[in-house]
């Protein structure tokens, strides 16, 4: 095939994709490829690179696919590269497609304009896979090698840098194909062994990580079939739906549920890392019967010793798992369900006046909508938990922990799904890193309804200051007045600063087929019971 230039190329393999709106700002060094993508797809220019990548990654969760990315090189690339990390770190297929100096000056340090030393170096570090188009006869296929990767397992970010000179020229593709790996078996004896250990287990638990959202039906058909209970991290949640009496949900770390672990005669774990915050800086015991699913290699015993490590796609290999899994006692089924309403109720009053919040959202929006989560303490104490998620495209947050991403993922979720409403949960402080997004929201006009919890300041950091130390540093900030900030970017405005205004604000908000700002006042809704610290280790404390 050929094509008149680099954009027309982009495009097509977009296209091919399923990609029909891509993240950007436009730059010298992206002309090209912007405007072709602005005359063909939907582009959306946010305000920041960092931003591009959030709202990609965003999009592509929303789908279950990929999302794609443009930024211009050097700074702009540097700038888009926190939010490769946290691609990177949740294992999200993004597309990043940044422009480069001229093709004959590339690494010649002489002062180009937004030329960077060691590009390619920097990418390849926060992304799966990192490439340089070196000619107008190999863009093709490295945007499909590319793609490839990043949606391969454990996928990731992509990332292409494209020298200017080579976006103006003429394209031919060859159109190559990409070759496939082979899917990843487990050994027949280690398999037989685990199956083994489930025909005689009766009290067996399973743990759910970000692998097991690509085997939703198989996960269902196990937990049925043997009556376990369904541990989740963050990543897993909505491999089956929340609402299903064997779910107990991202609380490993509760006591009830540490108890349950101590009980049981076998875990299952399906494609999860064991995070720190997840598994109480590593302190939480796992029982030692632990048949551990994972596709990628690298993962098995990382973290917890592995009685039988498969290392397989959970869906090709879970289905054999069944087969062979005994039926768990029926009391332990029983104490499964009643540990699950524990877990849920003890958080629902530790919330206070919040559990309003979670009670009307829950309500109100449709099953299987979009939640993005930014860090804050909503997020992290009753939105990753009791707020509850049905689908795993539902769940978007950010997985490596870095504080104002969600509303640029949420504006890449809301675009992604135009015709149902989105949610962001954000904090006064995380919304202050992108400010300006606001003004993307403003101008394309999403399904979004944004709600910030203000408390004027870091939250999280401030409690813990308060509780282990003397003084407070860095968490005590300037907060803007929402109401008049909203009205400057021409957004619908309403606050919330009673329990009782939550359901009826949240529903109008819901309601609308297009973006609102909803303020919590904090300080008006009235303190959490127990004031949220996460849990990481002090060695002061």
């Amino acid at each position: 095939m050929q094509y008149d230039n680099g954009g027309e190329l982009l495009v097509a393999h977009l296209e091919s994709l399923g990609i029909d709106t891509v993240f950007g700002i436009v730059s010298v060094h992206n002309l090209p490829l912007v405007e072709a993508v602005d005359r063909h797809l939907r582009f959306v220019p946010v305000r920041h690179e960092a931003t591009a990548v959030n709202a990609a990654d965003g999009y592509g969760r929303a789908r279950g696919s990929i999302g794609c990315a443009l930024t211009s090189t050097g700074t702009g690339a540097g700038n888009a590269a926190g939010s490769l990390i946290e691609a990177l770190s949740a294992g999200t297929a993004v597309l990043h497609v940044t422009g480069q100096v001229e093709s004959e000056y590339l690494g010649s340090g002489r002062g180009f304009i937004h030329e960077t030393k060691d590009q390619l170096g920097m990418l390849s570090a926060v992304s799966t896979y990192a490439a340089t188009v070196t000619s107008a006869r190999d863009a093709g296929r490295v945007l499909r090698e590319a793609s490839a990767a990043a949606l391969a397992t454990p996928g990731g970010p992509a990332s292409v840098e494209w020298p200017i000179d080579l976006q103006f020229a003429a394209q031919v593709d060859a159109g190559e194909a990409v070759p496939s790996g082979e899917a990843p078996s487990p050994a027949a004896d280690g398999l037989a062994a685990a199956q083994a250990l489930l025909a005689e287990s009766r009290r067996p638990l399973i743990w759910a990580g970000g692998g097991a959202r690509h085997a939703r039906e198989e996960l269902v058909a196990l937990l049925e079939a043997t009556g376990a209970g369904l541990l989740s991290s963050n990543s897993g949640r909505g491999s089956v739906p929340e609402d299903h009496p064997l779910v107990i949900g991202n609380f490993a770390t509760n006591p009830a549920v540490r108890a349950l672990l101590a009980d049981a005669d076998v875990l299952v774990t399906i494609g999860t890392h064991f995070r720190s915050n997840e598994t109480a800086d590593y302190n939480l015991k796992l029982p030692e019967a632990h048949i551990q699913i994972d596709a990628d290699s690298a993962a098995l015993g990382r973290v917890y010793p592995a009685r039988h490590a498969l290392h397989a796609e959970a869906a090709a290999v879970l289905p054999s798992l069944t087969a062979a899994a005994a039926r768990a006692d029926a009391g332990w089924s029983a104490r499964v369900t009643a540990v699950r309403d524990e877990v849920r109720a003890a958080l629902h009053d530790d919330i206070g006046p919040q559990a309003a919040l979670c009670d009307a959202l829950a309500s109100a929006l449709p099953r299987g909508a979009v939640v993005a989560r930014d860090v804050t303490i909503p997020s992290s104490s009753w939105g990753n938990r009791l707020l509850p998620i049905h689908d795993p495209r539902a769940n978007v947050f950010p997985r490596g922990g870095g504080i104002g991403q969600g509303l640029g993922m949420g504006i890449g979720a809301a675009l992604a799904r135009p015709d149902e409403p989105t949610v962001v949960i954000a904090g006064d402080g995380g919304l202050a890193v992108h400010f300006g997004e606001l003004l993307t929201v403003a101008q394309e006009r999403p399904r979004l309804t944004l709600i910030v919890f203000n408390d004027g300041g870091y939250g999280v950091l401030r409690n813990m200051q308060d509780k282990y130390g003397e003084r407070r540093s860095g968490v005590d900030l300037f907060t803007p007045d929402f109401g008049p900030l909203a009205a400057a970017c021409a957004l619908p405005y309403a606050r919330i600063a009673a329990p009782e205004e939550a359901s009826p604000v949240l529903e109008a908000a819901l309601a609308s087929d297009g973006p609102t700002l909803v303020e919590v006042d904090l300080t008006a809704l009235g303190p959490m019971k127990n004031p949220f610290t996460p849990p990481v280790k002090i060695p002061t404390a």
